[in-house]
């Protein structure tokens, strides 16, 4: 291989590593402020309108304390990116799949379905550079 093509190598390899970075960074930082939201309601005072009355009636509780599950698991998917990025972002992206299923249930949300469809691409690609990085389902390897 050449000095050129190696130099080439070097310089793709630390945009992949930077771009892992940065949405491993988004993926982390993003759930956890909207799960915390869920409690404070800083964002928006009715998280309620986003959910689909046909899932929470599955699960049997009101829409306000499905909210806080909701928060809870959106909390614990940051952080399980920020320990295990292969696998958490896998999980995200099954949740973000969820949220697109409501939004669409819901009606009058497509723009945000679509959003969140984008972000979930985004979370699977993700997991492809984790993958690239050396990290397994739950540890880096070495």
């Amino acid at each position: 291989m050449s000095t050129r093509t190696e130099a080439r190598s070097t310089v793709t390899r630390n945009y992949s590593h930077l771009a892992f970075l940065l949405l491993r960074t988004l993926f982390i930082v993003a759930p956890i402020l909207f799960g915390l939201d869920k409690y404070v309601r800083v964002l928006t005072p009715d998280w309620e309108r986003y959910l689909a009355p046909w899932m929470h009636e599955m699960v049997g509780l009101d829409a306000h304390t499905m909210m806080y599950l909701i928060g809870a698991v959106e909390i614990i998917a940051g952080l399980l990116v920020a320990f295990a990025p292969r696998l958490g972002a896998v999980v995200v992206a099954v949740w973000l799949l969820g949220i697109i299923v409501s939004l669409v249930s819901v009606g009058g949300f497509l723009d945000i379905a679509l959003r969140d469809f984008g972000l979930m691409g985004a979370a699977l690609a993700l997991s492809l550079l984790a993958a690239g990085e050396g990290y397994g389902w739950l540890r880096r390897r070495s």
